[in-house]
């Protein structure tokens, strides 16, 4: 006699017969499956679930076409409020953009304005400064040739009256002439005193004079540019909250005083919500254009991303907010990795070190996980990961910084631990123990990556092409060593085409070469 089967055994008989590969899995991993997880999988499938039970004619004829019509009408219903949603929401982002654009795009009409004008100012303040400059030039080499000119008569006349001397002498002139010329003589003599020492007395009184009025006159320009540009300034901050580096460069030229250094701005642990990020990054004009122009962003470090970074609707401006905030963190640690690597350099060229620096390179030797204290496998590993890279994987991992384990955990890159701190995933096999590594700040994340890529036995092919691109001099391209790390994730050849499509959609080469505002070129921003 057959044995009855329940409805389950029929649909994994169903199964067998047209061999649900997906099924198979499950039931070789020895996990059970409720009836209906079977009936999605089969419907997934395309595989039709014949019907063996008994039905009456009333629930077959009448109430089973009504319910499908009422269903139908139900789909309808559902698709017509989601187009409707739908284009609301295009409605919606399109003003956001068109607004956010117009705005930007007089936002930087005026401030080009403004900018010409303290050009011109400018321009005007160092005319101003030349030409009374060379006036009071003229005016002292003027006096100057006084002096000259009165040495230039008084030799004349001294050798004039030489020489009559020495004719009276010389020859018999009749006394009563000579009494005359002698007479003359003295009476020129003493005129010729007399006007000498009156002009040099005039001349020292002129100079002391004109001296300072030449010195009023000039001082005088630059004090009325300074005004004018005073009160420009005093305009622009009340129309802006705080100003740009341009304007604090072209208030400074003036004064020609130096600049001040800028220290690196922490922001702690205080919840920032969305809007007060973006707030913030207006302030301070934090733009991706700006840093892809000039090669330089500012040394801003958050310790962790806004709670609610997935409200925002627009997916343009939530991926813009997720690198404006990783970015400087990644440039900052490749910018130390970089200073290490200059000092290896420096101290392996050396025939004799020092105690400090023997000890420095036993740290790194350990910190990089190098055996048998080889300089040339750790200037293999001490080296930087390029940011398009970084940025790319930390957008993958984190889903744009809103994962739960983003969020939770500060953890950007979805590194695996068994033993340290961490969470555990929530569609995690009971076979595995595993859990995502956990960190205190962003930033610690973005160390932990870098060393783990710089280390790990699995992504050797990494270092190798790395290595590759420096002995030939050529610099190094994020999205061609992404080609190494099939490793890093399940999906390998997948995972590595994702990659090179997020770097490539959202023009991460573009960040390769920036660097920090308050790097070694001592090029200095804002200050916060």
């Amino acid at each position: 006699m057959k044995k009855k089967l329940t409805y389950r055994d029929k649909l994994l008989e169903l199964a067998n017969i047209y061999s649900v590969k997906e099924i198979q899995d499950y039931i070789k991993s020895k996990k059970n499956l409720t009836s209906g997880q079977l009936e999605l999988i089969l419907r997934k499938n395309k595989i039709v679930i014949p019907k063996d039970f008994k039905t009456n004619f009333f629930k077959e004829n009448i109430s089973k076409p009504l319910s499908k019509v009422s269903k139908r009408i139900d789909d309808i219903k559902e698709d017509s409020s989601k187009a409707v949603n739908k284009v609301s929401r295009k409605i919606v982002y399109f003003k956001e953009d068109s607004s956010r654009s117009i705005s930007s795009f007089f936002y930087n009409f005026w401030r080009s304005i403004f900018n010409s004008g303290l050009g011109f100012i400018n321009l005007i303040t160092n005319s101003l400064q030349n030409l009374w400059k060379s006036i009071g030039n003229a005016g002292l080499g003027f006096l100057n040739i006084i002096p000259k000119l009165g040495q230039t008569y008084s030799n004349f006349f001294s050798n004039f009256f030489t020489n009559l001397f020495h004719g009276i002498y010389s020859q018999q002139i009749n006394k009563g002439k000579t009494g005359r010329v002698i007479v003359s003589f003295f009476v020129i003599a003493g005129i010729i005193t007399v006007v000498i020492s009156g002009v040099s007395t005039f001349y020292d009184f002129d100079k002391s004079t004109k001296d300072q009025v030449v010195k009023k006159q000039i001082q005088k320009p630059v004090d009325k540019a300074e005004k004018k540009v005073k009160k420009s300034i005093d305009k622009a901050e009340k129309k802006v909250k705080k100003p740009s580096n341009k304007i604090e460069k072209q208030v400074k030229k003036p004064k020609t005083k130096p600049k001040e250094k800028v220290a690196e701005v922490i922001l702690p642990d205080l919840n920032l919500k969305t809007e007060t990020v973006l707030n913030l990054f207006k302030d301070v004009d934090y733009s991706l254009n700006k840093v892809r122009f000039e090669k330089i962003v500012k040394p801003i470090y958050f310790t962790q991303f806004p709670k609610d970074l997935n409200a925002i609707q627009s997916s343009k401006l939530k991926k813009e907010t997720f690198i404006k905030i990783v970015l400087p963190l990644i440039v900052a640690e490749n910018e130390k990795i970089l200073y290490d690597r200059e000092k290896l350099k420096k101290i392996s060229s050396k025939k004799f070190t020092t105690d400090g620096e023997k000890q420095w390179l036993r740290q790194k030797f350990l910190e990089y996980k190098v055996k048998k204290g080889s300089v040339e496998e750790l200037t293999n590993r001490l080296d930087i990961i390029p940011n398009s890279l970084a940025l790319a994987q930390a957008a993958k991992e984190s889903g744009w910084g809103t994962s739960r384990f983003a969020l939770e955990g500060n953890a950007i890159f979805g590194q695996w631990t068994w033993d340290g701190s961490g969470i555990a995933p929530l569609n995690r096999d009971k076979s595995k123990n595993h859990k995502i590594l956990k960190f205190p700040i962003l930033r610690a994340s973005v160390k932990a990556y870098q060393n783990n890529l710089n280390t790990h036995k699995s992504y050797v092919k990494f270092r190798e092409k790395r290595k590759e691109l420096r002995k030939k001099n050529k610099k190094l391209n994020g999205l061609e060593l992404s080609k190494t790390l099939g490793n890093y994730a399940q999906t390998g050849n997948e995972y590595i085409k994702i990659l090179a499509q997020i770097i490539v959609q959202n023009r991460l080469m573009d960040f390769e070469p920036v660097r920090l505002a308050n790097s070694g070129s001592k090029k200095r921003e804002l200050n916060l």
